[in-house]
């Protein structure tokens, strides 16, 4: 049993075997040749392959930056880290996180089918956080670990994953031009958000747009994303590896020897390499995975879209997610600041974490108002991932109060805060909750399918 758990699980967070195998289905349901479903299969597993491999490459060039960061600040607190919370987490709560993550998916795949809502949340790390948080929350909240605490985790998990992507999709339908892609990451919320804000605030005339910046002619060079990344975060990694110094830049856990300077060069040009794979994988993987969609529309969930993860929406705005990390990233630096003046828990800027929903903040708020809507969006949403751990801390009972790490992006922030909040009412009121967050989903769809028929009539 422990065995066929554990192939469960590794399977459902392994994105790319998962992508590549729903991939080969939706082929497999239009007809497709033989040969055909096999193309696509693989080419969708490598493209993930490809995007995570980018992806790693980004954090690992990261990683140094965050410390170095944290050595100029001589700053000590909790740092926002999905992954590392989640390892500790797993150690106590693996097994109820487990099945919990396999009813959520097969209620994200129900409910699909049945509302108006027709995403399949495919993000399988993300899938795999959210259910760790709801076990880690529902059995501090006094639920225990056996079934209810699973049916309950499971109901609210895919709802949750099935609602968010609805969010933010408007935005995405303008970012790429169609509706055949949505959103599945844990920021949807806070992207929704910046949207909004972009839309509501920012500059409607498109050549306002970050990718439409007024450059000068014989700076023309700089409209090349690669180089433009590149050398904005040399400039970045430079000025942090000075005030650093080569005595902490060139210690053996660092650049074991390397000159500091280059040291920080060759890690930015390492970013911006990380960058150009993610941007790649991502053109693979949506080259196969939406018109295979196709055939899972046409037969299980009728008009599904594929919520996929956050770099999905990288290269509709390189610029943006530049913008909207920098933005971001000085916004977790002053509140850190003030929390250090406040003598509050100190939240340091997870690094990682802001490059990835402070960059996809930008695309948003850019999406509908240019510069001005990527700056005060990203702003916001800065905010939220400076201050908003701090909420969700004390719903994490004492493992919230014994780790190091904790919950960093705004879909968790603002779901696990609730839940923690209600659970200090006792059971009754979580089960009340998480029931009543499904029942007002349903009555949602049916109102809003009720207005529909009304519009056409």
């Amino acid at each position: 049993m422990n065995g066929f758990l554990n192939f469960i699980v590794s399977f459902a967070t392994t994105p790319a075997l998962l992508v590549g195998i729903i991939a080969m289905i939706g082929l497999i349901l239009q007809k497709k040749p033989a040969t055909a479903v096999i193309q696509g299969g693989v080419k969708t597993f490598a493209g993930f392959l490809v995007l995570t491999g980018g992806a790693g490459i980004l954090v690992n060039s990261l990683t140094p930056f965050s410390a170095m960061f944290q050595h100029v600040f001589n700053a000590k607190g909790i740092v926002p880290s999905n992954e590392a919370v989640v390892a500790l987490a797993l150690v106590k709560f693996g097994t109820p996180a487990a099945l919990i993550m396999l009813v959520g998916f097969l209620v994200n795949i129900i409910l699909a089918r049945v509302t108006r809502f027709k995403y399949i949340f495919l993000t399988g790390q993300a899938m795999l956080y959210v259910s760790t948080m709801s076990a880690v929350v529902l059995i501090s909240a006094g639920l225990g670990n056996g079934w209810l605490t699973i049916l309950l985790g499971g109901i609210f998990e895919g709802t949750l994953l099935t609602v968010t992507p609805a969010l933010t999709q408007r935005y995405m339908r303008k970012m790429t031009g169609n509706d055949g892609v949505a959103m599945g990451h844990t920021g949807n919320m806070g992207y929704a958000l910046s949207g909004w804000l972009g839309e509501k605030f920012g500059n409607k005339d498109p050549e306002k747009s970050t990718e439409k910046l007024n450059i000068p002619q014989n700076l023309g060079f700089l409209r090349d994303s690669t180089v433009s990344i590149s050398l904005v975060m040399m400039v970045v990694y430079i000025v942090l590896a000075l005030i650093a110094g080569p005595h902490f830049v060139e210690a053996k856990d660092m650049s074991a020897g390397t000159n500091y300077i280059v040291y920080a060069i060759t890690q930015a040009g390492t970013f911006a390499a990380g960058f150009v794979v993610v941007l790649q994988g991502v053109r693979m993987i949506l080259a196969e995975i939406i018109p295979a969609f196709q055939g899972i529309a046409q037969k299980l969930v009728p008009n599904s879209k594929p919520a996929l993860d956050v770099p999905i929406v990288f290269p509709y705005a390189p610029n943006a997610v530049l913008i909207g990390f920098f933005v971001s990233f000085i916004v977790g630096i002053f509140s850190m600041l003030a929390m250090l003046g406040l003598h509050t828990t100190v939240i340091i800027p997870g690094v990682v974490g802001i490059f990835f929903c402070g960059g996809a903040a930008g695309v948003y708020g850019n999406s509908f108002g240019g510069v001005r809507g990527a700056v005060i969006g990203s702003f916001v949403n800065g905010l939220i991932l400076a201050w908003g751990p701090l909420l969700i801390m004390p719903a994490l009972g004492s493992f919230g109060a014994g780790a190091a790490s904790t919950f960093a992006d705004s879909d968790y922030i603002v779901s696990g805060g609730l839940l923690g909040l209600t659970g200090k009412a006792g059971s009754a009121a979580l089960i009340a909750l998480i029931i009543g967050f499904l029942i007002v989903v349903l009555i949602l769809n049916t109102v809003l399918n009720a207005r529909d028929r009304a519009k056409i009539k």
